[in-house]
């Protein structure tokens, strides 16, 4: 177990692979980031509702609990800090299975530590500030979003997003009407732009219609272009 003193916030990171937990924790205190470091799921757990980190990084498979049974764990709780799995396999099903959970990003060994800082780093960006630089409320059908307190309601009811969820629906409904491609939202949401990373979007997307209930319907699907928010 390894603690360094937090100056940008406190990152748990539980990775029970020591090289590769001495790489990570390096490169992001060099960023300034305080680091804790678990080598097994239960005792990461503990820590993540001890030490209340500002983001989660998490090994998907671990002695004891698995990263994705931590992230499951927290939703379940109501904890939404930010979560992003690492993972040995480049297998789709696996990386849908963690978005589905409720974690905001992914990243799949090898992976350059210098990428990992930065993806901690955008997900904290969107946490902290209201997206596009608009801190107004806005409202398409039944479904009101504000961006300076990050809340979303439907129909007066507060819904729960995670913060990768709360940036894709205040994307679409910045410009309500406007349909934005798949390679576009990965590029404005999560900061880069892969074909192969477009299933992400499909899975979020799907996640988001899911937590809005009656809202859904806000998400539009134009089909072989992309998605759309329209009352």
């Amino acid at each position: 177990m390894t603690v360094d003193v937090p100056r940008r916030g406190l990152v748990l990171l539980v990775e029970d692979e020591p090289a590769i937990a001495d790489l990570v924790r390096l490169y992001l205190s060099r960023d300034g980031f305080g680091v804790h470091v678990e080598r097994d799921g239960d005792a990461g757990l503990a820590a993540a509702r001890r030490l209340r980190p500002v983001a989660c990084v998490l090994d998907i498979a671990l002695p004891g609990l698995a990263g994705t049974e931590i992230c499951r764990e927290l939703r379940a709780a109501g904890d939404w800090t930010p979560v992003i799995f690492l993972t040995a396999r480049d297998d789709e099903v696996d990386r849908i299975v963690g978005l589905e959970l409720g974690a905001d990003d992914y990243v799949t060994k090898p992976f350059s530590p210098r990428e990992l800082v930065a993806r901690v780093r955008a997900v904290l960006r969107r946490t902290a500030g209201a997206p596009d630089g608009a801190g107004r409320p806005r409202t398409v059908g039944p479904v009101t979003l504000d961006p300076g307190r990050r809340t979303v309601t439907v129909a007066g009811v507060p819904v729960q997003l995670t913060s990768t969820e709360f940036d894709l629906l205040a994307h679409l409904m910045n410009r309500p009407g406007r349909v934005f491609t798949r390679e576009e939202l990965l590029a404005s949401v999560w900061g880069y732009a892969s074909h192969s990373g477009t299933r992400t979007v499909d899975v979020h997307v799907a996640q988001v219609r899911a937590k809005l209930g009656t809202g859904a319907e806000v998400i539009r699907t134009h089909r072989g272009v992309g998605y759309a928010a329209d009352g």
